[in-house]
């Protein structure tokens, strides 16, 4: 299989490339771009320069013009630049047109995600969906691979001028590359499946404990609050995808146990091939009995990522479910104060931390504004998950006595 891993002991200096068009204008092309290199610093290149271009939609061939293109190739073979990351999934038509004039490594936000998926994978369940990913995503471009015997198309039959001898062995290899792929999807499909069974096994085994997940965009501090509730050591990570197998750790408050799980982030532009391998990961968050979706209030964009995690959430079958919405970070939350003289109208960006926690809690009576690096509004925290889970726990088990001592104690992965 062919690999798309960045080495993290070799430093590759890239430049991001994306588009400025009317359903994105440049202020959020300008904050997809720091996602970007932030996923690229994640995967451990180095980002050098952005360029940007304004198009009513992406070029079909060259994804931007003919002369931006050109600016970038000047600036790549001045710079001696190792590799050019676009913020918009390429097609192989696209790759193969921009590799053949820039002469270099072509990644776009769909193959990067899947480096750093490759480079966090830990345990046989990650590697197998992170496996099928990039097979999903290699199987439509093959015809890039195989762009060498593009010539020896036509065969013996385009000499007859008949049509039963076009295939050429060009086209022969590519088919066969196409079936081995193919299959290979299938087998990981199906081991993927066994794991499945073999998860919902271990769930059903732990008995009667009401589930909690922890949902949100990546980078928001989820595995960052699992160690505070469990007095755990899931990894936690200043890097986006920490997490990608899930985590299931018993909790205690107040003698009230329940089960916590800590999930992979999501992410604007999120490839579907990826949600769709992701899927049995998530499977956590659909088996859930209450979601504890955090933000991090305060990046710029929080909002949409709000929106893209509902969407997600919807996408799984698992929108639907009790939710507390949790607001980290509260200690970084910073905002730009508006002149007494300006006459301009205000924005969000001028709002107090204050002015935005009582936006959002008229809008939502579940609704919690902490910050579990400095432990603030933590006791709060936990007083309204456990006044959450007994609530549940009464509903589904109305006559039980709350002896949870009873329970027999397991290991939980």
């Amino acid at each position: 299989m062919k690999e798309f891993v960045i080495s993290e002991a070799q430093v590759e200096t890239a430049v991001l490339v994306a588009l400025i068009t009317p359903s994105q204008d440049e202020r959020k092309t300008g904050e997809y771009l720091d996602e970007l290199e932030f996923l690229a610093e994640t995967a451990g290149a180095q980002v050098t320069k952005r360029f940007t271009q304004r198009l009513d939609y992406m070029h079909p061939v060259t994804y931007v013009g003919k002369g931006k293109l050109q600016e970038i190739k000047e600036y790549i073979i001045e710079n001696e630049t190792g590799m050019v990351i676009f913020d918009d999934e390429l097609s192989a038509k696209q790759i193969h047109n921009i590799e053949c004039e820039l002469q270099i490594k072509i990644l776009d936000r769909t193959s990067l995600i899947l480096d750093i998926f490759a480079m966090r994978a830990q345990t046989a369940h990650a590697k197998v969906q992170v496996e099928l990913a990039q097979y999903q995503y290699m199987l439509p471009r093959l015809t890039r691979l195989w762009t060498h015997l593009e010539r020896q198309r036509g065969g013996s039959g385009s000499a007859r001028g008949g049509s039963v001898g076009l295939r050429g062995p060009g086209e022969t290899q590519l088919e066969m590359d196409r079936r081995i792929i193919m299959s290979r999807i299938s087998l990981l499909k199906d081991q993927l499946k066994q794991i499945d069974r073999q998860k919902a096994t271990q769930r059903k085994n732990r008995g009667r404990l009401i589930r909690v997940a922890l949902v949100g965009y990546t980078n928001v501090g989820k595995s960052t609050l699992m160690n505070l509730l469990s007095k755990s050591e899931v990894f936690a990570e200043n890097k986006l995808f920490a997490t990608l197998d899930t985590t299931v750790r018993k909790v205690i408050i107040d003698n009230l146990p329940f089960l916590l799980s800590d999930t992979v982030g999501f992410i604007r532009k999120l490839p579907t091939d990826l949600v769709e391998s992701f899927k049995s990961t998530l499977d956590e968050v659909r088996e859930a009995d209450l979601l504890l979706h955090v933000v991090d209030i305060s990046h710029p964009g929080f909002e949409e990522q709000i929106e893209v995690v509902n969407k997600t959430l919807a996408d799984i079958s698992g929108g639907d479910k009790p939710m507390i919405m949790v607001f980290n970070k509260i200690d970084a939350y910073s905002f730009t104060e508006k002149a007494e003289d300006n006459l301009s109208p205000r924005t969000r960006e001028n709002w107090t931390l204050q002015e935005l926690m009582n936006t959002w809690m008229a809008r939502s009576h579940d609704s919690l504004f902490i910050s579990a690096r400095t432990r603030e509004n933590l006791e709060e925290f936990k007083k309204e998950v456990y006044n959450k889970v007994k609530e549940l726990h009464m509903q589904r088990f109305p006559y039980n006595d709350f002896l949870y001592n009873t329970y027999e104690e397991e290991e939980i992965d």
